[in-house]
């Protein structure tokens, strides 16, 4: 995976100001362009969209400082088709317009070229087991809310609040297969994993493949496959948050297994009672490498 990645960035530098083709590249390093844009987006704390404007505003801060072409030509060649399309990318990178960096020499931010590289840490070992489960269903209370990476997501913490208390215990009634419990269900994520960007939050159980749901609850069908579950233990949420971090930057680099589409899944096995500590269960959807 380390070698894909770098691979990308090579890719990501020839072709600067053509249309990137992400998928034939992971194709060809064997993997999948979810599992490669994941990856990045993991490791790189950025997604590749905006890795990839950074580095084209770069490199046209050169052509703009240089003086020697026209705004429009630079725009045109840095794959932009106009100037007020260009100028608006180049100020979201660089904090200034073409002209104003034309005329004053800056300010600049400059995007250097990544490099990925595997260090030798894993001092702690991951809890970890493969599943192979077959289809099911996940049912519950949905939403849509943004994503946020670090800390307690606000808005799925105001979802969660709104179902009454009286909903849970209903909800664990309707529960019959694996995950056991309430879940945590992430699904239709962004594959850069852009901050802000929205998925749907199901707060819910897992069902047989063929039961049917209550009509007032939302559902979402799960294909059969593999899963990798990583059990934690420690401080809420930030042990589980550091834990699917490692997922990326420990464990596929380590093993032979790649990210599929899916939901990923967050199972509470034991907390305390103000919910400081916990238990818990993540589940990805994996497929052999």
């Amino acid at each position: 995976m380390i070698s894909a990645l770098n691979r990308l960035v090579d890719l990501v530098e020839e072709q600067l100001t053509q249309e990137l083709d992400i998928g034939g590249l992971a194709g060809a390093l064997g993997t999948t362009e979810y599992h490669l844009r994941r990856m990045f987006s993991s490791l790189a704390a950025m997604p590749l969209s905006e890795y990839v404007r950074r580095r084209r505003m770069t490199v046209a801060a050169a052509d703009v400082v240089r003086g020697e072409e026209d705004l429009l030509s630079i725009a045109v060649r840095h794959g932009y088709g106009s100037t007020e399309a260009f100028g608006r990318a180049f100020r979201a990178v660089h904090g200034a317009t073409p002209g104003q960096v034309r005329r004053d020499g800056g300010p600049l931010r400059t995007q250097p070229q990544l490099r990925f590289r595997l260090t030798v840490e894993g001092s702690t070992p991951m809890d970890t087991r493969i599943v192979d489960r077959p289809a099911f269903r996940l049912v519950g209370h949905a939403a849509r809310v943004p994503l946020i990476h670090q800390g307690i997501n606000p808005h799925i913490q105001q979802h969660i609040n709104a179902i009454p208390p009286q909903e849970h215990s209903r909800l664990k009634g309707l529960g019959d297969s694996d995950p056991a419990g309430l879940l945590q269900v992430c699904d239709d994520v962004d594959p850069d994993g852009t901050e802000g960007s929205e998925l749907t939050y199901l707060h819910g159980v897992a069902v047989q493949q063929d039961t049917s749901a209550p009509g007032d609850l939302d559902a979402i069908d799960v294909p059969g496959g593999k899963w990798a579950v990583f059990r934690t233990t420690g401080a809420h949420p930030q042990t589980l948050q550091q834990t699917w971090a490692a997922t990326a930057t420990d464990w596929f680099p380590s093993n032979p297994w790649r990210l599929r589409p899916g939901p990923s899944i967050v199972a509470i096995l034991d907390r305390s009672p103000d919910f400081s500590t916990a238990t818990c269960e993540l589940w990805l959807p994996v497929e052999p490498e």
